[in-house]
């Protein structure tokens, strides 16, 4: 009985039901895992929200804009939620050169948030960026001249 059983341990299966399909085998023949759709970008298709709040969170600044607006149309007429969205856009389009932080002062100010600080202000830092580009070509790119 023990001779039988080690006999059976001994079947192998045909190499024809081990081939991963060509669509999905990367460079080496080695099934691309991260490329199919079983990967990263397929599971994170069919997630849904993590907690009810966390759409609503994702929306919260735009809602905020959208009472602050109607509040002060309701008070001070119409002139003034179109004068605070044309003061936001233009404050919004001031920058300094494409290779330099622009902190964006006069925006925050507008908004409100010049006295928050957030995840972004303590732990991003864009004063120490990983690469830094070459100012000529930056502009360059900026005013449409390279491609």
């Amino acid at each position: 009985m023990c001779e039988t059983s080690k006999m059976d341990l001994n079947v192998t299966t045909p190499a024809s039901s081990l081939e991963v399909p060509l669509h999905q085998t990367g460079q080496y023949g080695v099934k691309e895992t991260m490329k199919s759709t079983e990967g990263l970008s397929g599971v994170k298709s069919t997630l849904v929200a993590a907690h009810p709040l966390e759409a609503s969170e994702a929306l919260v600044r735009k809602n905020q804009d959208q009472v602050d607006f109607t509040m002060l149309r309701n008070v001070q007429g119409m002139h003034a939620p179109l004068r605070l969205q044309m003061e936001r856009h233009i404050a919004g389009k001031v920058q300094r050169l494409p290779c330099l932080h622009s902190s964006n002062v006069a925006l925050d100010t507008l908004r409100g948030q010049d006295e928050h600080i957030d995840f972004n202000h303590v732990l991003n830092d864009p004063t120490a960026p990983e690469v830094m580009g070459d100012p000529h070509i930056m502009m360059e790119r900026r005013a449409g001249i390279l491609q």
